[in-house]
């Protein structure tokens, strides 16, 4: 049901479902980028709708919300273990159609690669999504070449219009508390049919790919800072810590951490050995990961196109523009067998 409700009134209906959610949006954080002096538009709890950033792309993805950077599963002691409390209330989550195809993802790598993790469940469980309509495209996104330009598996559509906001409800347990403070009006979520940036994928394409000489590149151009994997909606490797505390080093805590294939020590094994010391051998396997593999065990990219790897670069390496090249790569690698 389509309704468009006043400032005064969406606020009051998130107070309401504050009562028993967190609400997270992209919010604008004042100095909080990296860079001196300028900015960071990353989730935060919200409370007026004035609050969420709907004019800009987020620099980071909703992904800290249901997997934290870092999340404590247990505590333990030298006789017993007790598991971490679960948040005292569930979530609503403002996203875009990019990073709602990338909770598709998530689920995937989470619930449904043959088994299920504990600790994503019981928080995804309780949470819901808000879309967020996108008039036009941000720069460096390509989700129309990755087909994620539009979604309509939201709980609730929302952006603003003149003075208002105008929203769609699909949630039947929200209609009342929508319907009571607006105004009917038919609405259908807005979506870019095209970007200034464009992928394609070759049709193709197969690991023999990862013989390229194009992967020497970045070698050199990559830092192995691992922004690009933090930033990605679609990243999912996390690694373990276990801290001890310092009055008994016998009791402590685990935590889950998230991880980069980018960075030194991903890789590393006992003995000293490293499956990818080498920057190139690196990128090779995050982009064959996003366009190849994944799609081989799920049927579907996992690159949603939002574009953030290309934003936070340090070095500005293009992913777009490393899968676009890929097709020359093939060529090479079929021609040089062929010889």
């Amino acid at each position: 049901m389509g309704y468009k409700l006043s400032k005064e009134a969406f606020d009051a209906c998130l107070a309401k479902l504050s009562q028993d959610c967190d609400v997270y949006a992209p919010v604008r954080m004042a100095g909080g980028n990296p860079f001196s002096d300028t900015d960071c538009i990353r989730y935060g709890k919200i409370k007026s709708i004035e609050e969420v950033v709907f004019d800009e792309k987020s620099d980071y993805s909703y992904k800290e919300i249901l997997l934290p950077l870092s999340e404590t599963l247990f505590y333990f002691t030298e006789k017993e273990v007790k598991e971490a409390d679960p948040k005292e209330k569930g979530g609503v989550i403002f996203l875009r159609s990019c990073d709602l195809h990338a909770v598709k993802r998530m689920d995937d790598i989470y619930l449904y690669n043959g088994f299920e993790d504990y600790y994503y469940k019981r928080l995804r469980e309780r949470v819901k999504f808000v879309l967020m309509g996108c008039k036009a495209s941000f720069e460096n996104c390509f989700c129309a070449s990755m087909g994620t330009n539009e979604s309509g598996d939201y709980d609730l559509a929302v952006e603003p219009e003149g003075d208002g906001f105008l929203l769609d409800c699909k949630l039947e347990e929200w209609q009342e508390l929508f319907a009571g403070r607006g105004t009917e009006r038919a609405y259908e979520p807005s979506h870019v049919a095209e970007n200034p940036v464009e992928v394609k994928v070759p049709e193709n394409l197969s690991a023999k790919v990862s013989e390229s000489e194009m992967w020497r590149e970045y070698d050199s151009r990559c830092i192995n800072c691992g922004r690009c994997n933090f930033a990605c909606p679609t990243c999912t490797c996390f690694t373990m810590q276990d801290l001890f505390y310092t009055d008994n080093g016998k009791v402590g805590e685990r935590r889950r951490v998230q991880a980069s294939c980018m960075v030194d020590g991903f890789t590393d094994v006992a003995g000293g050995g490293c499956y990818r010391a080498k920057n190139g051998d690196r990128m090779r396997f995050k982009v064959l990961h996003k366009v190849l593999d994944y799609k081989q065990r799920f049927g579907y990219h996992m690159c949603v196109g939002c574009g953030r790897c290309d934003d936070i670069c340090p070095e500005y390496i293009s992913f777009s523009g490393a899968v676009n090249k890929l097709d020359q790569a093939m060529t090479e690698v079929e021609t040089d067998e062929q010889e």
